[in-house]
């Protein structure tokens, strides 16, 4: 049985309601319960969520009663897992906030635990009893993959590639961002793209590494650029579902850069990134979708793909300059991109089929793996 966390959005609850099919049941949990009675660990399990919280009190009283808020939610999470240890908590995301607190109450009660997350492929989603993003369980190490591969029957092949069907540019919510088609890039010569993401996502306040937020990774391409070769230039887009605009930084950026930054918020995201002779990205997804059209990838921050063989590392600023001084030499290995996505594709991520009436199913082996591993 599962207890997951409920949200507002009816496909995340589909998808709940999917799971807690396959374990036997579940329990729907509108809200999280507050108990003042604490633990040994709550005071810095609260401090810990509220670091990483998506909305930032403001002012010192604001922090004491968010994290008094926080510190609350997780204790009354423990003492609800530590009654129902047969159940496993399932949350969305659960990185950050109030959501980490419901997990990690979970964990110190001894009970499994289950993140929930869209995948970065159509028709599946993350299941993982580790976390998502850069918190994953998937291993780092290549030959985990190449020696899966090796074993795998059939042989992987290409046959991941389908997993990049139905892939499409999202529609955008701004006005100043669209997805036109691919006329910009007649004559565009040599680029690499930069697929910006959301500023407030997880993925950047959790896990940008050394450039630390959105803001810092475009003023470091700013003078990183600059290295380029002759005849080359980065292109930047913003992300179609970002309320907050780029617009001041990405200015200063191209200034800097002596022209060889361009802002093209205008042309079709896939189109750009085909057109590319590569991508540099933080840990977007647009780079894992890269590899479809075998593109290098260059990564900044802390990704599951980061992983060398399969894009190029670029664990500092100095690092990112030397990619960028010869950026026709960026490579990948075929082999490991091809084990790593068969692995995603066959092992990793479940299949989803989304019916007329709402209602989502999972495939049910997959699904049953996914519950025995995350029951402790």
């Amino acid at each position: 049985m599962i207890a997951w966390l409920a949200g507002w959005n009816r496909k995340k609850d589909a998808i709940f309601r999917a799971v807690a099919r396959g374990a036997d049941g579940g329990v729907r949990l509108a809200v999280i319960g507050l108990s003042f009675r604490g633990f040994p660990e709550s005071r810095r399990r609260a401090a810990e969520a509220l670091a990483v919280a998506k909305r930032q009190p403001k002012g010192k009283s604001g922090r004491v009663l968010k994290r008094a808020l926080i510190e609350a939610q997780y204790n009354w999470s423990r003492r609800y897992f530590t009654r129902h240890p047969d159940r496993v908590a399932v949350c969305w995301n659960g990185l950050t906030g109030s959501r980490r607190a419901f997990m990690e109450g979970a964990r110190d009660a001894g009970a499994g635990r289950l993140y929930a997350e869209l995948a970065p492929f159509p028709g599946r989603v993350t299941l993982d009893p580790a976390g998502v993003n850069a918190q994953n369980g998937l291993p780092r190490d290549p030959r985990f993959y190449l020696d899966w591969a090796e074993t795998e029957t059939p042989p992987p092949g290409e046959t991941w590639r389908a997993l990049g069907e139905g892939l499409t540019a999202r529609a955008s919510r701004r006005a100043d961002v669209g997805q036109a088609g691919d006329e910009a890039l007649a004559g565009a010569g040599d680029f690499l793209f930069v697929p910006l993401q959301v500023p407030n996502d997880s993925q950047i306040t959790l896990f940008s590494g050394w450039a630390g937020s959105l803001e810092g990774m475009i003023a470091a391409l700013g003078r990183a650029a600059r290295r380029l070769p002759a005849g080359w230039h980065v292109r930047l887009k913003e992300h179609p579902s970002a309320r907050q605009s780029l617009a001041d930084p990405l200015e200063r950026a191209v200034a800097e850069s002596g022209g060889r930054l361009v802002v093209d918020n205008a042309t079709d995201s896939f189109a750009q990134l085909r057109a590319a002779r590569g991508v540099i990205t933080v840990n977007s997804s647009m780079g894992l979708q890269a590899f479809f059209h075998d593109k290098p990838v260059i990564v900044l921050g802390e990704a599951f793909f980061a992983i060398p063989g399969l894009v190029t590392c670029a664990q500092s600023e100095t690092l990112l300059a030397e990619a960028l001084s010869a950026p026709g030499r960026l490579t990948f290995d075929p082999a490991l991109r091809a084990a790593f996505m068969s692995y995603l594709d066959r092992v990793y991520y479940p299949r989803v089929e989304e019916r007329p009436d709402g209602s989502v199913v999972i495939d049910p082996e997959a699904l049953a793996r996914k519950l025995a591993a995350a029951r402790p």
